[in-house]
């Protein structure tokens, strides 16, 4: 049997022998809309929940369109000729890109193209957060549980702000998109920190495909709302980055109508627990490092036996990343133990623990392995992952320890789908 992962821009199969009984979980497949510019444009016309687009602007508006950074397959060139055609009534100097960094690293001038285009990177002025810069960010508000919300404050000078990016299943915060693009996108490190906090993610209900409940989700959405002048153009994708839906207007009505649209194909419910699990993070450009990567390893481990197995198949090409508070939160630990007792202990002098904090949660239930053509053995296993270099031998040498029979699943795309146990 051969199965296709996600992996890199070109995927990779794997030749499981025919005796092993291989589950296959992965979204339910959806057709793309029949004209993509079209939909975007219909969508602008008639969103959700607010006027159209057309009908909020004025002639001297200051426009601001944050758009998602490398981390994220938005098909921009889809998306942004329909947007700019709606926006022609705004001079063109009027109108700011904002790049969504969060915590992340800046996007190098070719991952800029990569996203927009040359064209647009030539003709509009771009701005990349910088989220440790206190004073880049202003004070718009506190929430409800107390977290102060500091905002980049070039965005809050633009009368409109377009909040762009597709919505897919998200390990914290439920699902993408909606109000994550200003919170942690364009926030100062102290908001994103407290919002992203070990106390907050160690609710039950932060988790996959939890939005109303979810306290983290229902924090973001908040401290956005403090910002006026929203307009929310989100989509959804099929596994070949085609767009299936739009999703536009009012923030909460936008993005509550697109994540049921996307919870309808990603949610697969299971009878029972595996002891192996494949996975993938769901190919370029969200395998792009190990950091990013724990997002396929949580999505494995809703449905991985205690004790069990998850298999990983991830490109990484740009490491771990070099540089990151990942990477020197796993440099200060030699085990899953240490690595815990390090973040909780370190918690308020680092600027991101939320990945490893979720690695944790995945290492304790199950062993990890990764397999990667980018990565060196060493480097793996200084993320405390185990190296691999045959799936398939690999599995092989498992099932040959066992006197039983072995349960095994794949989830070709990984994080796009959310597995769980029925009648949990």
């Amino acid at each position: 049997m051969k199965i296709r992962l996600a992996y890199g821009k070109s995927g990779i199969s794997i030749g499981m022998p025919d005796h092993y009984k291989v589950d296959i979980i992965e979204p339910r497949w959806v057709e793309s809309v029949r004209d993509q510019k079209l939909a975007i444009t219909e969508s602008l016309g008639s969103p959700y929940g607010c006027k159209p687009l057309r009908e909020q602007l004025k002639k001297n508006d200051k426009v601001g369109i944050i758009f998602s950074d490398i981390t994220r397959a938005t098909p921009y060139h889809i998306i942004l000729p329909p947007l700019l055609e709606e926006l022609k009534s705004v001079p063109k100097e009027n109108i700011r890109f904002f790049c969504a960094n969060g915590t992340h690293r800046p996007a190098t001038p070719k991952e800029l193209i990569d996203i927009l285009g040359e064209s647009i990177v030539k003709n509009y002025e771009i701005i990349q957060n910088d989220s440790t810069n206190q004073e880049l960010h202003k004070l718009v508000g506190t929430t409800k549980s107390g977290n102060e919300i500091y905002i980049n404050r070039k965005i809050l000078d633009c009368d409109l702000k377009i909040l762009t990016g597709f919505i897919e299943p998200h390990f914290f915060a439920g699902f993408s998109g909606g109000g994550k693009s200003l919170i942690p996108g364009m926030a100062y490190v102290k908001t994103i920190k407290r919002n992203h906090s070990i106390r907050q993610l160690s609710n039950e209900k932060v988790t996959w495909g939890i939005t109303e409940g979810n306290q983290l989700w229902e924090e973001l959405t908040e401290a956005a709302e403090f910002v006026p002048g929203l307009f929310l153009l989100n989509v959804s994708l099929n596994k070949k980055k085609e767009i299936t839906g739009v999703f536009s207007g009012e923030l909460r009505t936008a993005h509550k109508h697109g994540s049921q649209f996307v919870k309808k194909s990603s949610m697969v419910p299971v009878d029972k627990l595996y002891d192996i699990v494949i996975t993938s993070n769901s190919g370029y450009p969200l395998d792009l490092n190990v950091y990013q990567s724990i997002k396929g390893m949580s999505a494995a481990a809703q449905i991985v036996k205690k004790g069990g197995t998850i298999i990983i198949a991830a490109e990484c090409w740009d490491g771990i990343p070099a540089n990151s508070d990942y990477e020197t939160i796993l440099k200060s630990a030699g085990t899953v133990e240490e690595l815990d007792g390090f973040i909780r202990q370190k918690e308020n002098e680092l600027n991101d623990t939320w990945q490893i904090f979720f690695q944790i949660l995945v290492q304790e239930k199950a062993k990890v392995y990764l397999y990667s053509k980018k990565l060196d053995d060493d480097t793996i296993s200084q993320a405390l992952l185990n190296p691999v270099d045959d799936i398939v031998k690999l599995i092989e040498e498992l099932t040959a320890k066992s006197t039983t029979e072995i349960r095994i699943c794949v989830m070709p795309e990984g994080p796009q789908t959310i597995p769980y146990l029925k009648n949990l």
